[in-house]
């Protein structure tokens, strides 16, 4: 079942869609323990992918990620733009010129960019940080990716939700949030929130593919 760049695109495309949807719902949380622009930051970066993406699908899905992450990192501001700027851009690189991509392939580019956020951020797990969210979503991929398709995204997604819920009580350890101090328990963490519809959007676009 191999996954092309339309299919991909498919995915970006569902995503930027539902930041648009969740705009104000991901401001208000960051109003609470942010800089209160993570909806706002995150659906302009995203409805500047969507307005190119189209020109972005003649090369393989390599190319398509490092379209995304730059597009991200010249639009997005605060920590958003190179966070997730780097994500794409690191599983574009991981992806290297294939024109398709099996889902394993797909897990590994997905774990690259995590390691990419990684480095960047400085963030470490209970940080609560959209890592939290993310790691624990690739994690239950590289677990199941042998088996069905669809039940491995499903499981990611899961795991997102999981991962973004289980540091809500936490206090936070980085960003702005950080600033807060206890203040910054039970608020629930913008990043980790957009993270998780990434991953149920990933789940929704790609898990049909057969």
């Amino acid at each position: 079942m191999p996954i092309t760049t339309p299919d991909l695109a498919d995915a970006f495309r569902l995503f930027g869609e539902r930041l648009a949807e969740e705009r104000d719902a991901l401001t208000r949380l960051d109003q609470a323990i942010g800089d209160g622009d993570h909806g706002i930051n995150m659906d302009r970066g995203f409805q500047a992918v969507l307005g190119s993406l189209p020109t972005f699908l003649d090369d393989g899905p390599g190319a398509l990620c490092k379209q995304v992450g730059m597009r991200l990192i010249s639009t997005v501001g605060g920590a958003s733009g190179p966070l997730y700027g780097t994500f794409f851009l690191r599983m574009g690189t991981a992806m290297g010129t294939a024109e398709k991509l099996e889902p394993v392939e797909l897990v590994a580019a997905l774990r690259a960019g995590l390691e990419g956020v990684i480095q960047r951020g400085k963030a470490v797990p209970d940080d609560k940080t959209m890592v939290d969210a993310m790691r624990p979503a690739i994690e239950a991929l590289e677990v199941s990716v042998g088996g069905d398709w669809q039940e491995a995204l499903a499981s990611a997604a899961c795991a997102a939700r999981q991962g973004r819920d289980r540091v809500t009580p936490l206090v936070a350890r980085k960003g702005r949030a950080s600033y807060l101090g206890e203040r910054s328990t039970g608020h629930q963490d913008p990043g980790a929130t957009s993270t998780t519809i990434l991953f149920e959007s990933l789940h929704d676009a790609l898990a049909t593919i057969s």
